[in-house]
């Protein structure tokens, strides 16, 4: 009975939130090693049915990297990374759009349905979503050009199909693919995706899944709410490294751009996007304009 009762008090203790979002949108980017343990890929799809169920309005955008890895190693095609971005030439581009579009979103697909959702995938080319460019970079040493292949940057994202799914009831699940001004498919970062998504939809939420608890301090101690201005900081100051920096600076520029709250969180904990939305402190890092 003890169990009961504590259970019901816990669904009064989120029933603030769960009005203060109803209706509300919400983008995860959902990726890394929660994606590949199957306990927490079903714990994931009943949390986003669950934003479903109480009113919020859930977009999904994943990544796949680890898949199309694993995919190109056994069709014996060289992966190559130039500054952490993979060459995708066009061999490497049809295994990207088969790994992407086909077996992982479509495995998030059918376990959100499995759990009484009603997920959509699509992929950013799809219904003018995305539209991209070739991502060009630029040797600093001596100013060549390197050519990434099929690798883009987001030139503007075109969200009429996601609000035609969502007034419909529908959790659009979106790949990071987008086509470029010739036509061909471009591979996209997804936090970008998610990020400029976030931003047009001028959405209540961004949540980046990562595989660490959030922005630690220089004392390894996890920071639990930055502002824009504190976060800027912490990168010029050294304190935050590594691929951390890319995910922060996709969360400042969607606070930048309206997005209300952006959050870093671990996606290895379980019901971590849940943890999150309806708890006072949360579970990672949020970023914000300016602190209260």
């Amino acid at each position: 009975m003890k169990d009961l009762i504590r259970r019901a008090e816990t669904l009064i203790e989120a029933l603030p939130y769960i009005q203060a979002f109803s209706g509300k949108t919400v983008v995860v980017k959902y990726g890394g090693h929660a994606m590949q343990d199957p306990v927490l890929e079903d714990g994931f799809a009943r949390d986003i049915v669950l934003l479903a169920t109480v009113g919020i309005h859930p977009i999904v955008v994943h990544g796949g990297g680890p898949q199309i890895g694993k995919v190109l190693g056994q069709l014996g095609i060289e992966t190559r990374f130039h500054e952490g971005l993979r060459v995708t030439d066009e061999r490497t581009m049809d295994v990207v759009e088969m790994v992407l579009m086909g077996l992982v979103n479509g495995n998030i697909v059918r376990r959100i349905n499995t759990f009484g959702g009603n997920a959509v995938g699509l992929a950013g080319k799809d219904g003018n979503l995305i539209r991209a460019r070739k991502m060009r970079l630029r040797e600093p040493a001596d100013a060549a050009t390197v050519d990434l292949g099929q690798v883009g940057e987001i030139a503007e994202v075109r969200p009429g199909i996601l609000t035609t799914l969502i007034s419909r009831g529908f959790i659009p699940v979106v790949a990071p693919v987008g086509q470029g001004e010739d036509g061909k498919a471009l591979n996209l970062n997804a936090d970008h995706v998610a990020g400029r998504i976030a931003e047009v939809l001028k959405a209540e939420k961004l949540i980046l899944l990562t595989d660490v608890d959030g922005v630690m301090d220089d004392g390894k101690r996890l920071l639990s709410s930055l502002s824009v201005g504190e976060a800027e900081r912490l990168i010029q100051d050294g304190t935050i490294q590594g691929g951390m920096i890319p995910k922060i600076r996709c969360v400042i520029d969607a606070v930048k751009n309206g997005v209300e709250k952006t959050h870093i969180i671990n996606g290895t904990l379980p019901h971590a996007v849940l943890l999150e939305i309806f708890t006072k402190g949360g579970v990672g890092t949020e970023v914000v304009k300016e602190r209260a």
